[in-house]
C-alpha cells in the first residue's frame, strides 16, 4: 500500500529541467519534492506525494477530499502518532 499525501505547490526550481523541485506545503508544513514523475505540474497545483516524489496530480476539490479523510497536517508528530 502506498500512502500519498496531497500538497499544493508553492515554488519550482527548474534549474535542472531533468529533476525539477518544488517547495510544497501540507498543512503548514513545507517540504522540497521531486517533481521527475509529473513535468505537468506548476505552481498552484495540488499533487500527491509519497516518498518525496509527486506521483500525481489532482484537482483541489480531491486534495481536500483526501485531507479530509487523514485530517489536518498540523505536525509531523500528530500525523504519524495516528497511524
Amino acid at each position: 500500500m502506498c500512502l500519498g499525501i496531497p500538497g499544493m505547490i508553492l515554488s519550482i526550481d527548474a534549474t535542472d529541467t531533468t529533476l525539477r523541485m518544488a517547495k510544497v506545503r501540507f498543512g503548514g508544513i513545507v517540504k522540497e519534492v521531486s517533481l521527475a514523475l509529473t513535468p505537468e505540474a506548476n505552481v498552484g497545483d495540488y499533487v500527491i506525494v509519497h516518498a518525496g516524489v509527486a506521483i500525481s496530480v489532482v484537482d483541489e476539490e480531491e486534495a481536500n477530499k483526501i485531507i479530509s479523510e487523514i485530517g489536518e497536517l498540523e505536525s509531523p508528530k500528530e500525523f504519524t502518532d495516528r497511524f
